[in-house]
């Protein structure tokens, strides 16, 4: 069925006249959802939909859906136009911004051998590929010229730990800066907690740093994903999640907002697990929340991908089955969420969107994040930093040594892929009920189908972004109010930044 939008109105069975919107039948289901640019949706019946579009049996809405499609924008006669149009502003308000999220590769290099390794990391004893603390400065210079009022500075590598000394004095060489810039400064350290020592964690406590980890579940999988030649990866990763939230406990925090966040990339070793296996792992250090993050064809993973991959259909089938364990433990009074999903929920739910970078139109790719190799060179996003490590600089943007950040933002790759992000350029995107909650990667194009603009139909990422809002709307449509108010909690997200924002002239230290 082609979707309304932007097309002649046609007149309600009462006379009135409807709005724009896009719409889909749910597989599986006998509802459709509705959908309009300022993001509110509307499941409805489909007889009723029959009779929204064509007056079918002469006869006219239920008076309380058309109270609900008034209320939401679907009903042109509706007075809501000013308020949709504010909304859909606030839900933008990431594209006058500027980016926020600067990903810094200190180090590539790394203990740990992982199958599906996005970084393409060079053994511990390679040399020249730590970042420097000359190019440290000159990268730290540039992040403080965008007009974003929000600077997260995120460390990956390789393993960033690896090169302590540099992290320390980005963290405080950023602070003094903000001194004078004032805006609102997080740092994030994504680790594989390998390298961590008690004098490091105490450090990084103090210093008010966000910890993100890699744990992808039972020890079998984990350490068949993540190898550890002098140990095990997953006894390290575990102890050091229970110390870190140990600690914020010991100190006071608030651990609804002062955290670890555990991460995991689904493997073909994921799938041959029972996803209550997986979760329980989660439920068993603690955490709240898991992130079933799908396989990406980058880096390493190009070389693995018929040893590791799968089809997104196989994927789905156990992601389905994961969802239905984590809202079971909801419904027994357990709090759990998937924040995948977690993140369409906030979109579809709330007046705000997280500003998450690949559920973005356009993706943030050089005007929402920016990423700085270890050697200057400056990248879209991480993601085009991998690709130049496969040895294709198609998606470098400078260097932070002879240009700017004003230089950075204009670059014609910048344009190129905000154009091929844009959804409503997108063909199957443009027409998409899920336009409104989703995003596209010119990246994950590029790998897949030779071209930044994707053919949708035959996509991946499209297939499994569209089964997972299915999966929502259809269990939405079949069981109601009740679903509903437990799926909002999901979308109650804390802001994190209460916990971890470091503000000019305050205290680094507890």
């Amino acid at each position: 069925m082609t979707a309304i939008r932007r097309t002649l109105p046609l007149p309600a069975t009462d006379g009135r006249e409807l709005s724009y919107f896009r719409y889909r039948p749910i597989p599986g289901s006998d509802h459709v959802v509705l959908s309009n640019d300022a993001g509110r949706h509307q499941l409805i019946p489909r007889l009723e939909f029959d009779r929204l579009i064509h007056g079918k049996d002469g006869g006219g809405l239920d008076e309380a859906l058309r109270g609900k499609l008034a209320e939401s924008g679907f009903l042109r006669a509706s007075p809501k136009i000013d308020v949709l149009a504010e909304r859909l502003r606030e839900r933008r308000a990431y594209l006058m911004a500027g980016p926020s999220l600067h990903i810094m590769i200190i180090t590539l290099r790394c203990d740990q051998i992982c199958g599906y390794c996005h970084a393409s990391r060079t053994n511990m004893d390679s040399v020249g590929y730590d970042m420097s603390e000359e190019t440290a400065r000159a990268v730290v210079d540039r992040i403080f010229e965008t007009t974003s009022p929000y600077i997260t500075i995120e460390f990956q590598g390789g393993e960033p730990l690896v090169n302590w000394p540099v992290l320390q004095f980005v963290v405080e060489y950023a602070r003094q800066k903000n001194e004078v810039a004032r805006k609102e400064l997080m740092f994030s350290l994504v680790t594989n907690m390998s390298q961590m020592t008690d004098e490091k964690c105490d450090w990084l406590l103090d210093h008010k740093v966000m910890i993100c980890t890699s744990f992808d579940g039972p020890r079998e999988v984990h350490e068949w994903n993540r190898h550890l030649a002098r140990g095990s990866s997953y006894d390290e990763v575990t102890r050091w999640i229970k110390a870190f939230n140990d600690r914020y406990v010991a100190r006071g925090e608030n651990v609804k907002l002062a955290y670890v966040n555990a991460l995991m990339t689904v493997t073909r070793a994921t799938l041959q697990q029972d996803p209550r296996k997986v979760v329980d792992e989660y439920r068993a250090l603690g955490l709240k929340a898991i992130h079933l993050r799908p396989l990406n064809p980058f880096g390493f993973a190009t070389k693995t991908w018929s040893r590791i991959g799968y089809t997104a259909d196989e994927y789905l089938d156990w992601y389905r089955r994961a969802l239905d364990y984590i809202i079971e433990l909801n419904r027994a009074g357990e709090p759990m969420m998937e924040k995948k999903l977690g993140l369409y929920l906030e979109k579809i739910f709330t007046d705000t969107d997280p500003n998450y970078m690949e559920l973005r139109s356009p993706c943030g790719a050089g005007t929402g994040q920016m990423a700085y190799n270890h050697d200057g060179t400056v990248y879209t996003c991480d993601e085009g930093r991998m690709i130049g490590k496969m040895g294709d600089p198609i998606f470098e943007i400078g260097r932070v040594d002879d240009a700017t950040h004003r230089e950075f933002v204009s670059h014609p790759t910048v344009r190129a892929m905000a154009a091929a992000s844009y959804l409503d350029s997108v063909p199957g995107c443009s027409d998409c009920a899920y336009n409104p909650y989703c995003g596209v990667c010119p990246i994950y194009n590029y790998v897949e189908q030779g071209d930044l603009f994707g053919k949708m139909p035959g996509s991946d990422w499209c297939r499994i972004s569209m089964g997972v809002c299915d999966y929502l709307f259809g269990r939405l449509a079949r069981e109601g109010e009740e679903l509903k108010a437990l799926l909002l909690k999901w979308a109650e997200v804390g802001d994190r930044s209460q916990a971890y924002c470091v503000k000019p002239g305050s205290s680094m230290t507890y």
